[in-house]
């Protein structure tokens, strides 16, 4: 969880060190992995970290894949295993993974829940379905940008620029930072559909 808690202030810009932040979390998540190697939980957290800071997607894959084989209705592992599959170029995979943890989990869900399944509904250009999640996401949670990014790239990719303009506009009231490289995607024609629509969303609206 303290891995977590680094990986979100960084994620926030929260951090006047982002790569202090990076490396805190990684560290800690690794030293939890050493401690509990078949928890559930810890293995689930520790993938996720991992993935979202760049370090070997292969890796944490087999971790959330041996978190998931030791507890196969674990929900919570489903929808990191989702988030993992975005990051690693493999949306279609993505929603069959958040399919099964919205069945596990009919009442207890994270609040961002819906923007990862917006973000694969997005790289599966999916366009409409991926609006309607993260405006959805936004409701429940405010103040993540990831989500507003998303959105902002996705109303680019489909002309709706008036749009695009107004969620760089929310975002700038939660964040100054509008762009992102974007390097939790491993595929580099997912991350650039993700950045071009970003680019040309903060542009509009500069």
């Amino acid at each position: 969880m303290a891995a977590h808690c680094y990986q979100r202030l960084e994620l926030r810009g929260w951090t006047e060190d982002p790569g202090s932040a990076r490396r805190t979390s990684i560290d800690l998540a690794r030293q939890a992995l050493r401690v509990a190697p078949d928890d559930p939980n810890v293995l689930a957290l520790v993938a996720f970290v991992l993935g979202y800071f760049g370090e070997d997607i292969d890796v944490a894959i087999g971790l959330i894949d041996h978190c998931l084989s030791l507890n196969p209705s674990f929900a919570a592992g489903w929808h990191w295993s989702g988030v993992l599959r975005i990051f690693a170029g493999q949306p279609s995979l993505a929603i069959q993974h958040f399919e099964i943890f919205l069945r596990l989990s009919p009442r207890d869900r994270p609040a961002h829940y819906l923007n990862s399944i917006g973000e694969a509904l997005f790289f599966s250009r999916r366009y409409d379905e991926a609006v309607a999640n993260l405006l959805a996401s936004l409701e429940l949670a405010p103040e993540f940008p990831i989500a507003y990014r998303v959105l902002a790239s996705c109303y680019a990719h489909m002309g709706r620029l008036d749009e695009a303009r107004g969620i760089v506009s929310r975002l700038h009231t939660i964040t100054p930072a509008v762009m992102e490289p974007g390097s939790r995607y491993r595929d580099p024609e997912l991350r650039e559909l993700f950045l071009s629509g970003l680019r040309l969303a903060a542009s509009e609206a500069g």
